[in-house]
């Protein structure tokens, strides 16, 4: 079986072309960023940089909504090839071929707020907006049990 699965910042956005032909199929190709978990030595964190291609709708969905910096997950598969460069030297690659991507936070979270809109810090009813704790969950204040859709 060859999946793989990635979670990652893009390093740069992602360079889209078109084939030829009657029907033009749309590729993107781009690289993500993905930390490791455990560095050797106490070093400080490391990440591997995977060159990633992705093709059709895949490919304009990351023309049209993926750029440096957005953190994605994708599931997809490892392939290898070769090529000779104009030097006449053989060139080896490996790419993870793109099956499905997905946003892996939301847009405001790298703006700094949180991923929880509200600019006057609080929402409809004149309640203070829930705000994110420390461990990625939302802090819902006392009292509104009888308003939450389970209990």
């Amino acid at each position: 079986m060859n999946k793989v699965i990635l979670m990652g910042r893009l390093t740069r956005d992602p360079e889209v072309r078109y084939s030829q032909g009657d029907t033009p199929t749309a590729f993107a190709r781009y690289t993500l960023a993905v930390d490791r978990r455990f560095s050797r030595n106490g070093d400080d964190a490391t990440a591997d940089f995977i060159s990633c291609v992705a093709f059709g709708r895949s490919a304009e969905f990351a023309e049209k909504y993926l750029h440096k910096g957005t953190k994605i997950a994708l599931t997809g598969r490892i392939q290898t090839g070769s090529y000779t460069n104009r030097d006449g030297v053989k060139v080896y690659t490996t790419d993870v071929v793109v099956e499905d991507q997905e946003f892996a936070e939301s847009k405001n979270s790298s703006g700094g707020d949180g991923g929880y809109a509200g600019n006057s810090g609080f929402s409809g009813g004149g309640r203070p907006a829930p705000m994110a704790a420390g461990d990625g969950f939302m802090n819902i204040p006392d009292g509104i049990d009888e308003e939450l859709p389970f209990n």
